[in-house]
Parts: structure tokens; C-alpha cells; sequence
């Protein structure tokens, strides 16, 4: 089989676009201000129902590291794929990481710093629920028009360029002269690191925890209610999934049939684009098919 004869970029496309337009409002909300906690509820009651979907279509940290790949794919460079074991072991990570965050504001109110007192600050992310900014920064935009509290990379003329997570670097090691150096080091190396392996920051961002992870119980067998599913019939094994997935999951390959139940899958719909047979996989909520190959 030719897979070269079935390459198509037309969901990457439109999935750019999508980006791109939640890029600019994402900056507009960033400009006129919101309720931070409200928008954190927002993007993990998402990942509740929709899955991923959010870090596939939505995240603007997302959106930065695949037009990085678009820039290797026009230089002609290959991308380095990672060991399975070692993408598995960086993908739970981003749980340890949220753990962290979490544990960091109840340790707050278990020592009594804070108490219930200080649930209406949540709304603002003001303390004790500070740490929960972290879930927020992969939505940081690169340039601002005004000079934010926390510091930034560079200054243009009173445009201000920036980078996720910089801010928190800046806030946790104001009191230190590492805080601009670590900044650049992170930002650098995410950037290098984005350029070899395709969306590598993925595997580590505590904002895309998904309970697509629990659905293994009773309870929870229909969430996320957005997922791949797969007719295992129609599956010659030819491995183009696992070759075109950014953060090379492998269930889609390995699964007989039925729903994709894997908590790693951003939902960006390349394997499904790419599938060379015709209805194999498909994109549904619930039972209703959105999406599925049906070109060839």
C-alpha cells in the first residue's frame, strides 16, 4: 500500500483555523479581563465530556508547537518519535504535576492559612488557590500591549513578549536573579524540544488531565462522551495511526474495536484523516458519528 497516495491536510487545516480563532479570543479575553477560576472550571468540565478536545483544538500552547511542526515539515526534517515506554512514563506525569498543584492549596487550608472564608477568591485565583494559575498558562499569549506583574522576556517598544509558564517562573523566583535566565532556559529548550518531538509539552501539561483515564470503572464507562472509536473489521494493521499521531498513541493501533479509551489522545483527528481504509476510525459523541474517513 502507497500510504503517500492517501496524504490529505484538510481536517489539519481547518483544525489550524480553529486554533487560530481561539487564539484571538483568548487574547481579547486575556485584554479585558475574567474570572480566572470560572475558566478553569470551564476547560476541565470540558475535558470531563469532550475529552482532550480542548488541548487539540483549543490550547494556544498547542497551537505554538504545531506551527513549530509546520516549520520542520517545510524545512523537510523528520521529528524524532519518542521510546513507547518513555512517551507512556512522560504522559503521567502531567497527573503527578497536578497532583502537586492540588495538594499545594488544601495543604493551605489543612494548616489553617486558609479557610472557607477564602472560597470566594477562587473566582480570581487570589490566594490560597494561586497555584491553580499553572493550569492557565499554556492559554499565556506571546505578545502584550501592557507590562503584566509578573515580568516578562523582552520589551519592544511597550509590547511586552512573553511565554507560558514564564509567569509563574517569574512570581515563585522573584526574590532569586535565576528567575530571567531560567525563564529563557525553559523557553528555549520547550521550543528545540517542540521542534524534534511533535507536541511535546503535551506530555507534561497538567491542564490536560482527562477523566478518560477512570472510565475503566462501572461509573464512568461513558466519559469522555467525545472519542475515537474504531471498526476493527475493516483494520489492516498498517500502522499509519501510530505513525501520524503528535503524541504517538498507540491504542488506536492496538485496540480491536469499539471506542478509543485512553486519556492520551488530544483528539486532533490525523490518524483519523489519514486512515487509508475507508470507515475505519471515526470521531462520535456518544453514538452519533461527527466525523470519519469516508474519502476513499
Amino acid at each position: 500500500m502507497n500510504w503517500a497516495k492517501y496524504k490529505t491536510k484538510k481536517i489539519r487545516t481547518v483544525r489550524y483555523a480553529v486554533q487560530l480563532l481561539f487564539f484571538f479570543l483568548i487574547f481579547y479575553m486575556a485584554i479585558i479581563g475574567i474570572w480566572k477560576g470560572v475558566l478553569i472550571l470551564a476547560i476541565f468540565g470540558m475535558t470531563i465530556f469532550l475529552g482532550r478536545f480542548f488541548c487539540g483544538w483549543i490550547c494556544p500552547f498547542g497551537l505554538y508547537m504545531d506551527t513549530i511542526t509546520w516549520l520542520r515539515n517545510i524545512l523537510k526534517m523528520s521529528h524524532w518519535p519518542l521510546p513507547q515506554k518513555l512517551n507512556q512514563t512522560l504522559h503521567k506525569t502531567r497527573y503527578i504535576i497536578a497532583a502537586m498543584i492540588f495538594a499545594t492549596v488544601l495543604l493551605g487550608f489543612i494548616l489553617g492559612s486558609a479557610t472557607l472564608f477564602d472560597l470566594p477568591n477562587f473566582i480570581w485565583l487570589r490566594p490560597p488557590f494561586v497555584p491553580f494559575t499553572f493550569f492557565l498558562e499554556p492559554l499565556q499569549p506571546l505578545i502584550l500591549p501592557w507590562k503584566p506583574p509578573f515580568g516578562t522576556l523582552y520589551e519592544i517598544n511597550g509590547t511586552y513578549i512573553t511565554y507560558p509558564y514564564v509567569g509563574e517562573i517569574m512570581i515563585y523566583l522573584q526574590k532569586s536573579k535565576l528567575a530571567l535566565p531560567i525563564a529563557y532556559i525553559f523557553t528555549t529548550a520547550t521550543l528545540a524540544a517542540s521542534f524534534k518531538i511533535r507536541r511535546f509539552w503535551c506530555r507534561f501539561c497538567p491542564t490536560g488531565i482527562s477523566l478518560s483515564s477512570v472510565n475503566r470503572f462501572k461509573r464512568f464507562r461513558a466519559l469522555p462522551l467525545m472519542s475515537l472509536s474504531k471498526d476493527g473489521k475493516k483494520c489492516t494493521k498498517c500502522g499509519i495511526c501510530k505513525r501520524v499521531c503528535p503524541v504517538q498513541v498507540t491504542e488506536i493501533y492496538e485496540n480491536r474495536t469499539g471506542k478509543i479509551r485512553t486519556s492520551m489522545c488530544i483528539l486532533c483527528l490525523r490518524c483519523v484523516e489519514m486512515c487509508p481504509q475507508k470507515n475505519c476510525l471515526s470521531l462520535k459523541v456518544t453514538n452519533i458519528t461527527l466525523y470519519k474517513n469516508c474519502k476513499h
